[in-house]
């Protein structure tokens, strides 16, 4: 029997009438179930004809009831209230934010994650152990080495955060102190270095302590988002004596563009840096034999962020964080006095090394997607995806009324209007409303070069030919 709250008596009616919904509920768990599996089949089944995105202003409050209506029933109330509103942001053809879909081994696995709520936090346990071997199948399918700890965050910004956390541990090191014991005051004149850095950088950089106003931009090379690799190293020669860490990128958010790695790699042999790699969704150019190259030299780095929930296209959330210095992770994320959770100097916990103590079994999905489309698998979605982003590039510069505005090197197409300056930003955002509110295709607006532009992010295992064909006529009738 459950207790609900204090004062209420065994045989009070509140109490028998909460038994009674929980219980009729566990007594038809499988039919609930079933209703469950019906209506997300109904939705899947429907995903490519949705609309990707929707805008609405406000729904109705709903009032949480004094006594339950059992799932069934709250499964017919969310139908009605949100049913219409729901869209295929996991569909073909939501272009924003470089959001993968599900693969339906994905799904599988976060479903069975959900049934059996296991805790990641004990060691010795089936959930560390799928946990460890979905990480050994990723590093095998990213090159990166075994040596490297992997685990699971939320998403990038976490997967950043945790790297940059280790990084600052090992600048304190570099200082002779100590700042997961003694904080930010012990630390000074912190120096981080990236040219054109994602915003959860600077965003980690604020929750960190580090400040936003430590980072130091490198110049890209021209028309690039690429660092200019003899502005990094001037800028190292000038300050000889200091350690810095150093941001590089595995594929910007507006262009897919990369860092050199392995002339980045070249520099660290004679300067004193640690460097973290952000391939939120660049890292799987891994999976591909004609795209790998652009990771040249990331296998040397110091930590890396990949994030699950774009191109490996399991559910939100999920990403991982890979870092060669397990001693100073651990230094940093340990939960020290906790004897429940583990002592972090003799046995392994996730918890004492990442920011969350409590967290579901992420890895699930990933391990089931992994071994239900393998390695060859991986290589398709990747190679598809750019194959369908380059065709899009190809046909907007194509037409003179748009204009491409970098080459489109895996699955990002950044572009904008050829109309004049004084009118693109007005032009260019009604162009995107209406394209986005057409039901067609969800893609964000950016900035790229100083110019108002729009991007389409291509990363969904569903996308296809007839998908860019169709947004490509919708486009094509917005211009008319």
């Amino acid at each position: 029997m459950f207790q609900f709250c204090a004062g209420i008596a065994n045989d009070s009616p509140l109490r028998f009438q909460a038994s009674m919904k929980l219980s009729d509920d566990l007594k038809y768990t499988d039919q609930l179930l079933q209703l469950t599996k019906d209506f997300s089949n109904r939705f899947l089944s429907v995903a490519d004809k949705l609309a990707p995105h929707k805008v609405f202003h406000s729904l109705p409050a709903v009032a949480l009831p004094q006594t339950g209506i059992g799932g069934a029933a709250t499964l017919e109330k969310f139908r009605q209230l949100y049913g219409d509103q729901l869209t295929a942001a996991s569909g073909p053809r939501f272009w924003g934010f470089v959001t993968g879909g599900v693969t339906p081994a994905a799904l599988m696995g976060d479903w069975l994650t959900s049934a059996m709520d296991l805790n990641v936090s004990s060691s010795g346990t089936v959930a560390t152990c799928i946990e460890e071997d979905t990480l050994r199948q990723l590093k095998s399918l990213f090159g990166i080495p075994a040596e490297f700890l992997g685990a699971f965050v939320s998403g990038a910004t976490m997967a950043n955060f945790t790297g940059l956390a280790i990084a600052r541990q090992w600048l304190g090191l570099q200082q002779g102190v100590d700042v997961a014991a003694d904080g930010m005051n012990a630390l000074q004149d912190v120096r981080i270095l990236s040219s054109v850095p994602h915003s959860s950088i600077l965003k980690s950089m604020s929750m960190l302590g580090l400040g936003r106003n430590s980072l130091v931009r490198i110049p890209a090379l021209p028309n690039r988002e690429s660092v200019d690799l003899q502005a990094l190293e001037n800028y190292l020669k000038e300050h000889p004596n200091q350690p810095f860490i150093y941001i590089a990128n595995a594929g910007t958010v507006n262009t897919v563009d990369f860092d050199d790695i392995a002339a980045i790699v070249a520099l660290k042999q004679q300067y004193n840096f640690w460097l973290h790699v952000d391939a939120a969704f660049g890292g799987f150019a891994a999976c591909s034999t004609e795209y790998k190259s652009l990771l040249n030299g990331w296998e040397a780095a110091d930590s890396i962020t990949v994030d699950a929930h774009k191109w490996l296209n399991v559910p939100y959330d999920a990403a991982m964080i890979f870092n060669r210095h397990p001693e100073l992770q651990v230094s940093v994320f340990q939960n020290p006095g906790a004897a429940y959770l583990g002592d972090p100097l003799r046995e392994f916990h996730y918890n004492n090394y990442i920011p969350e103590n409590s967290r579901r079994l992420r890895a699930l999905p990933a391990w089931f997607s992994l071994q239900a489309y393998g390695r060859e698998g991986y290589q398709y979605i990747v190679e598809n995806n750019v194959h369908l982003a380059r065709k899009l590039g190809t046909l907007i510069a194509s037409d003179p009324r748009l204009k491409l505005l970098a080459p489109v090197r895996l699955c990002v197409v950044c572009f904008t209007l050829d109309v004049p300056e004084e009118t693109q930003a007005d032009a260019v955002s009604g162009f995107l409303t209406a394209l986005n509110n057409s039901g067609v295709v969800y893609m964000t607006r950016t900035q790229y070069q100083g110019q108002p532009a729009i991007r389409a992010a291509l990363v969904n295992w569903r996308t296809t030919e007839k998908d860019i064909q169709l947004v490509w006529d919708t486009i094509q009738q917005l211009l008319t």
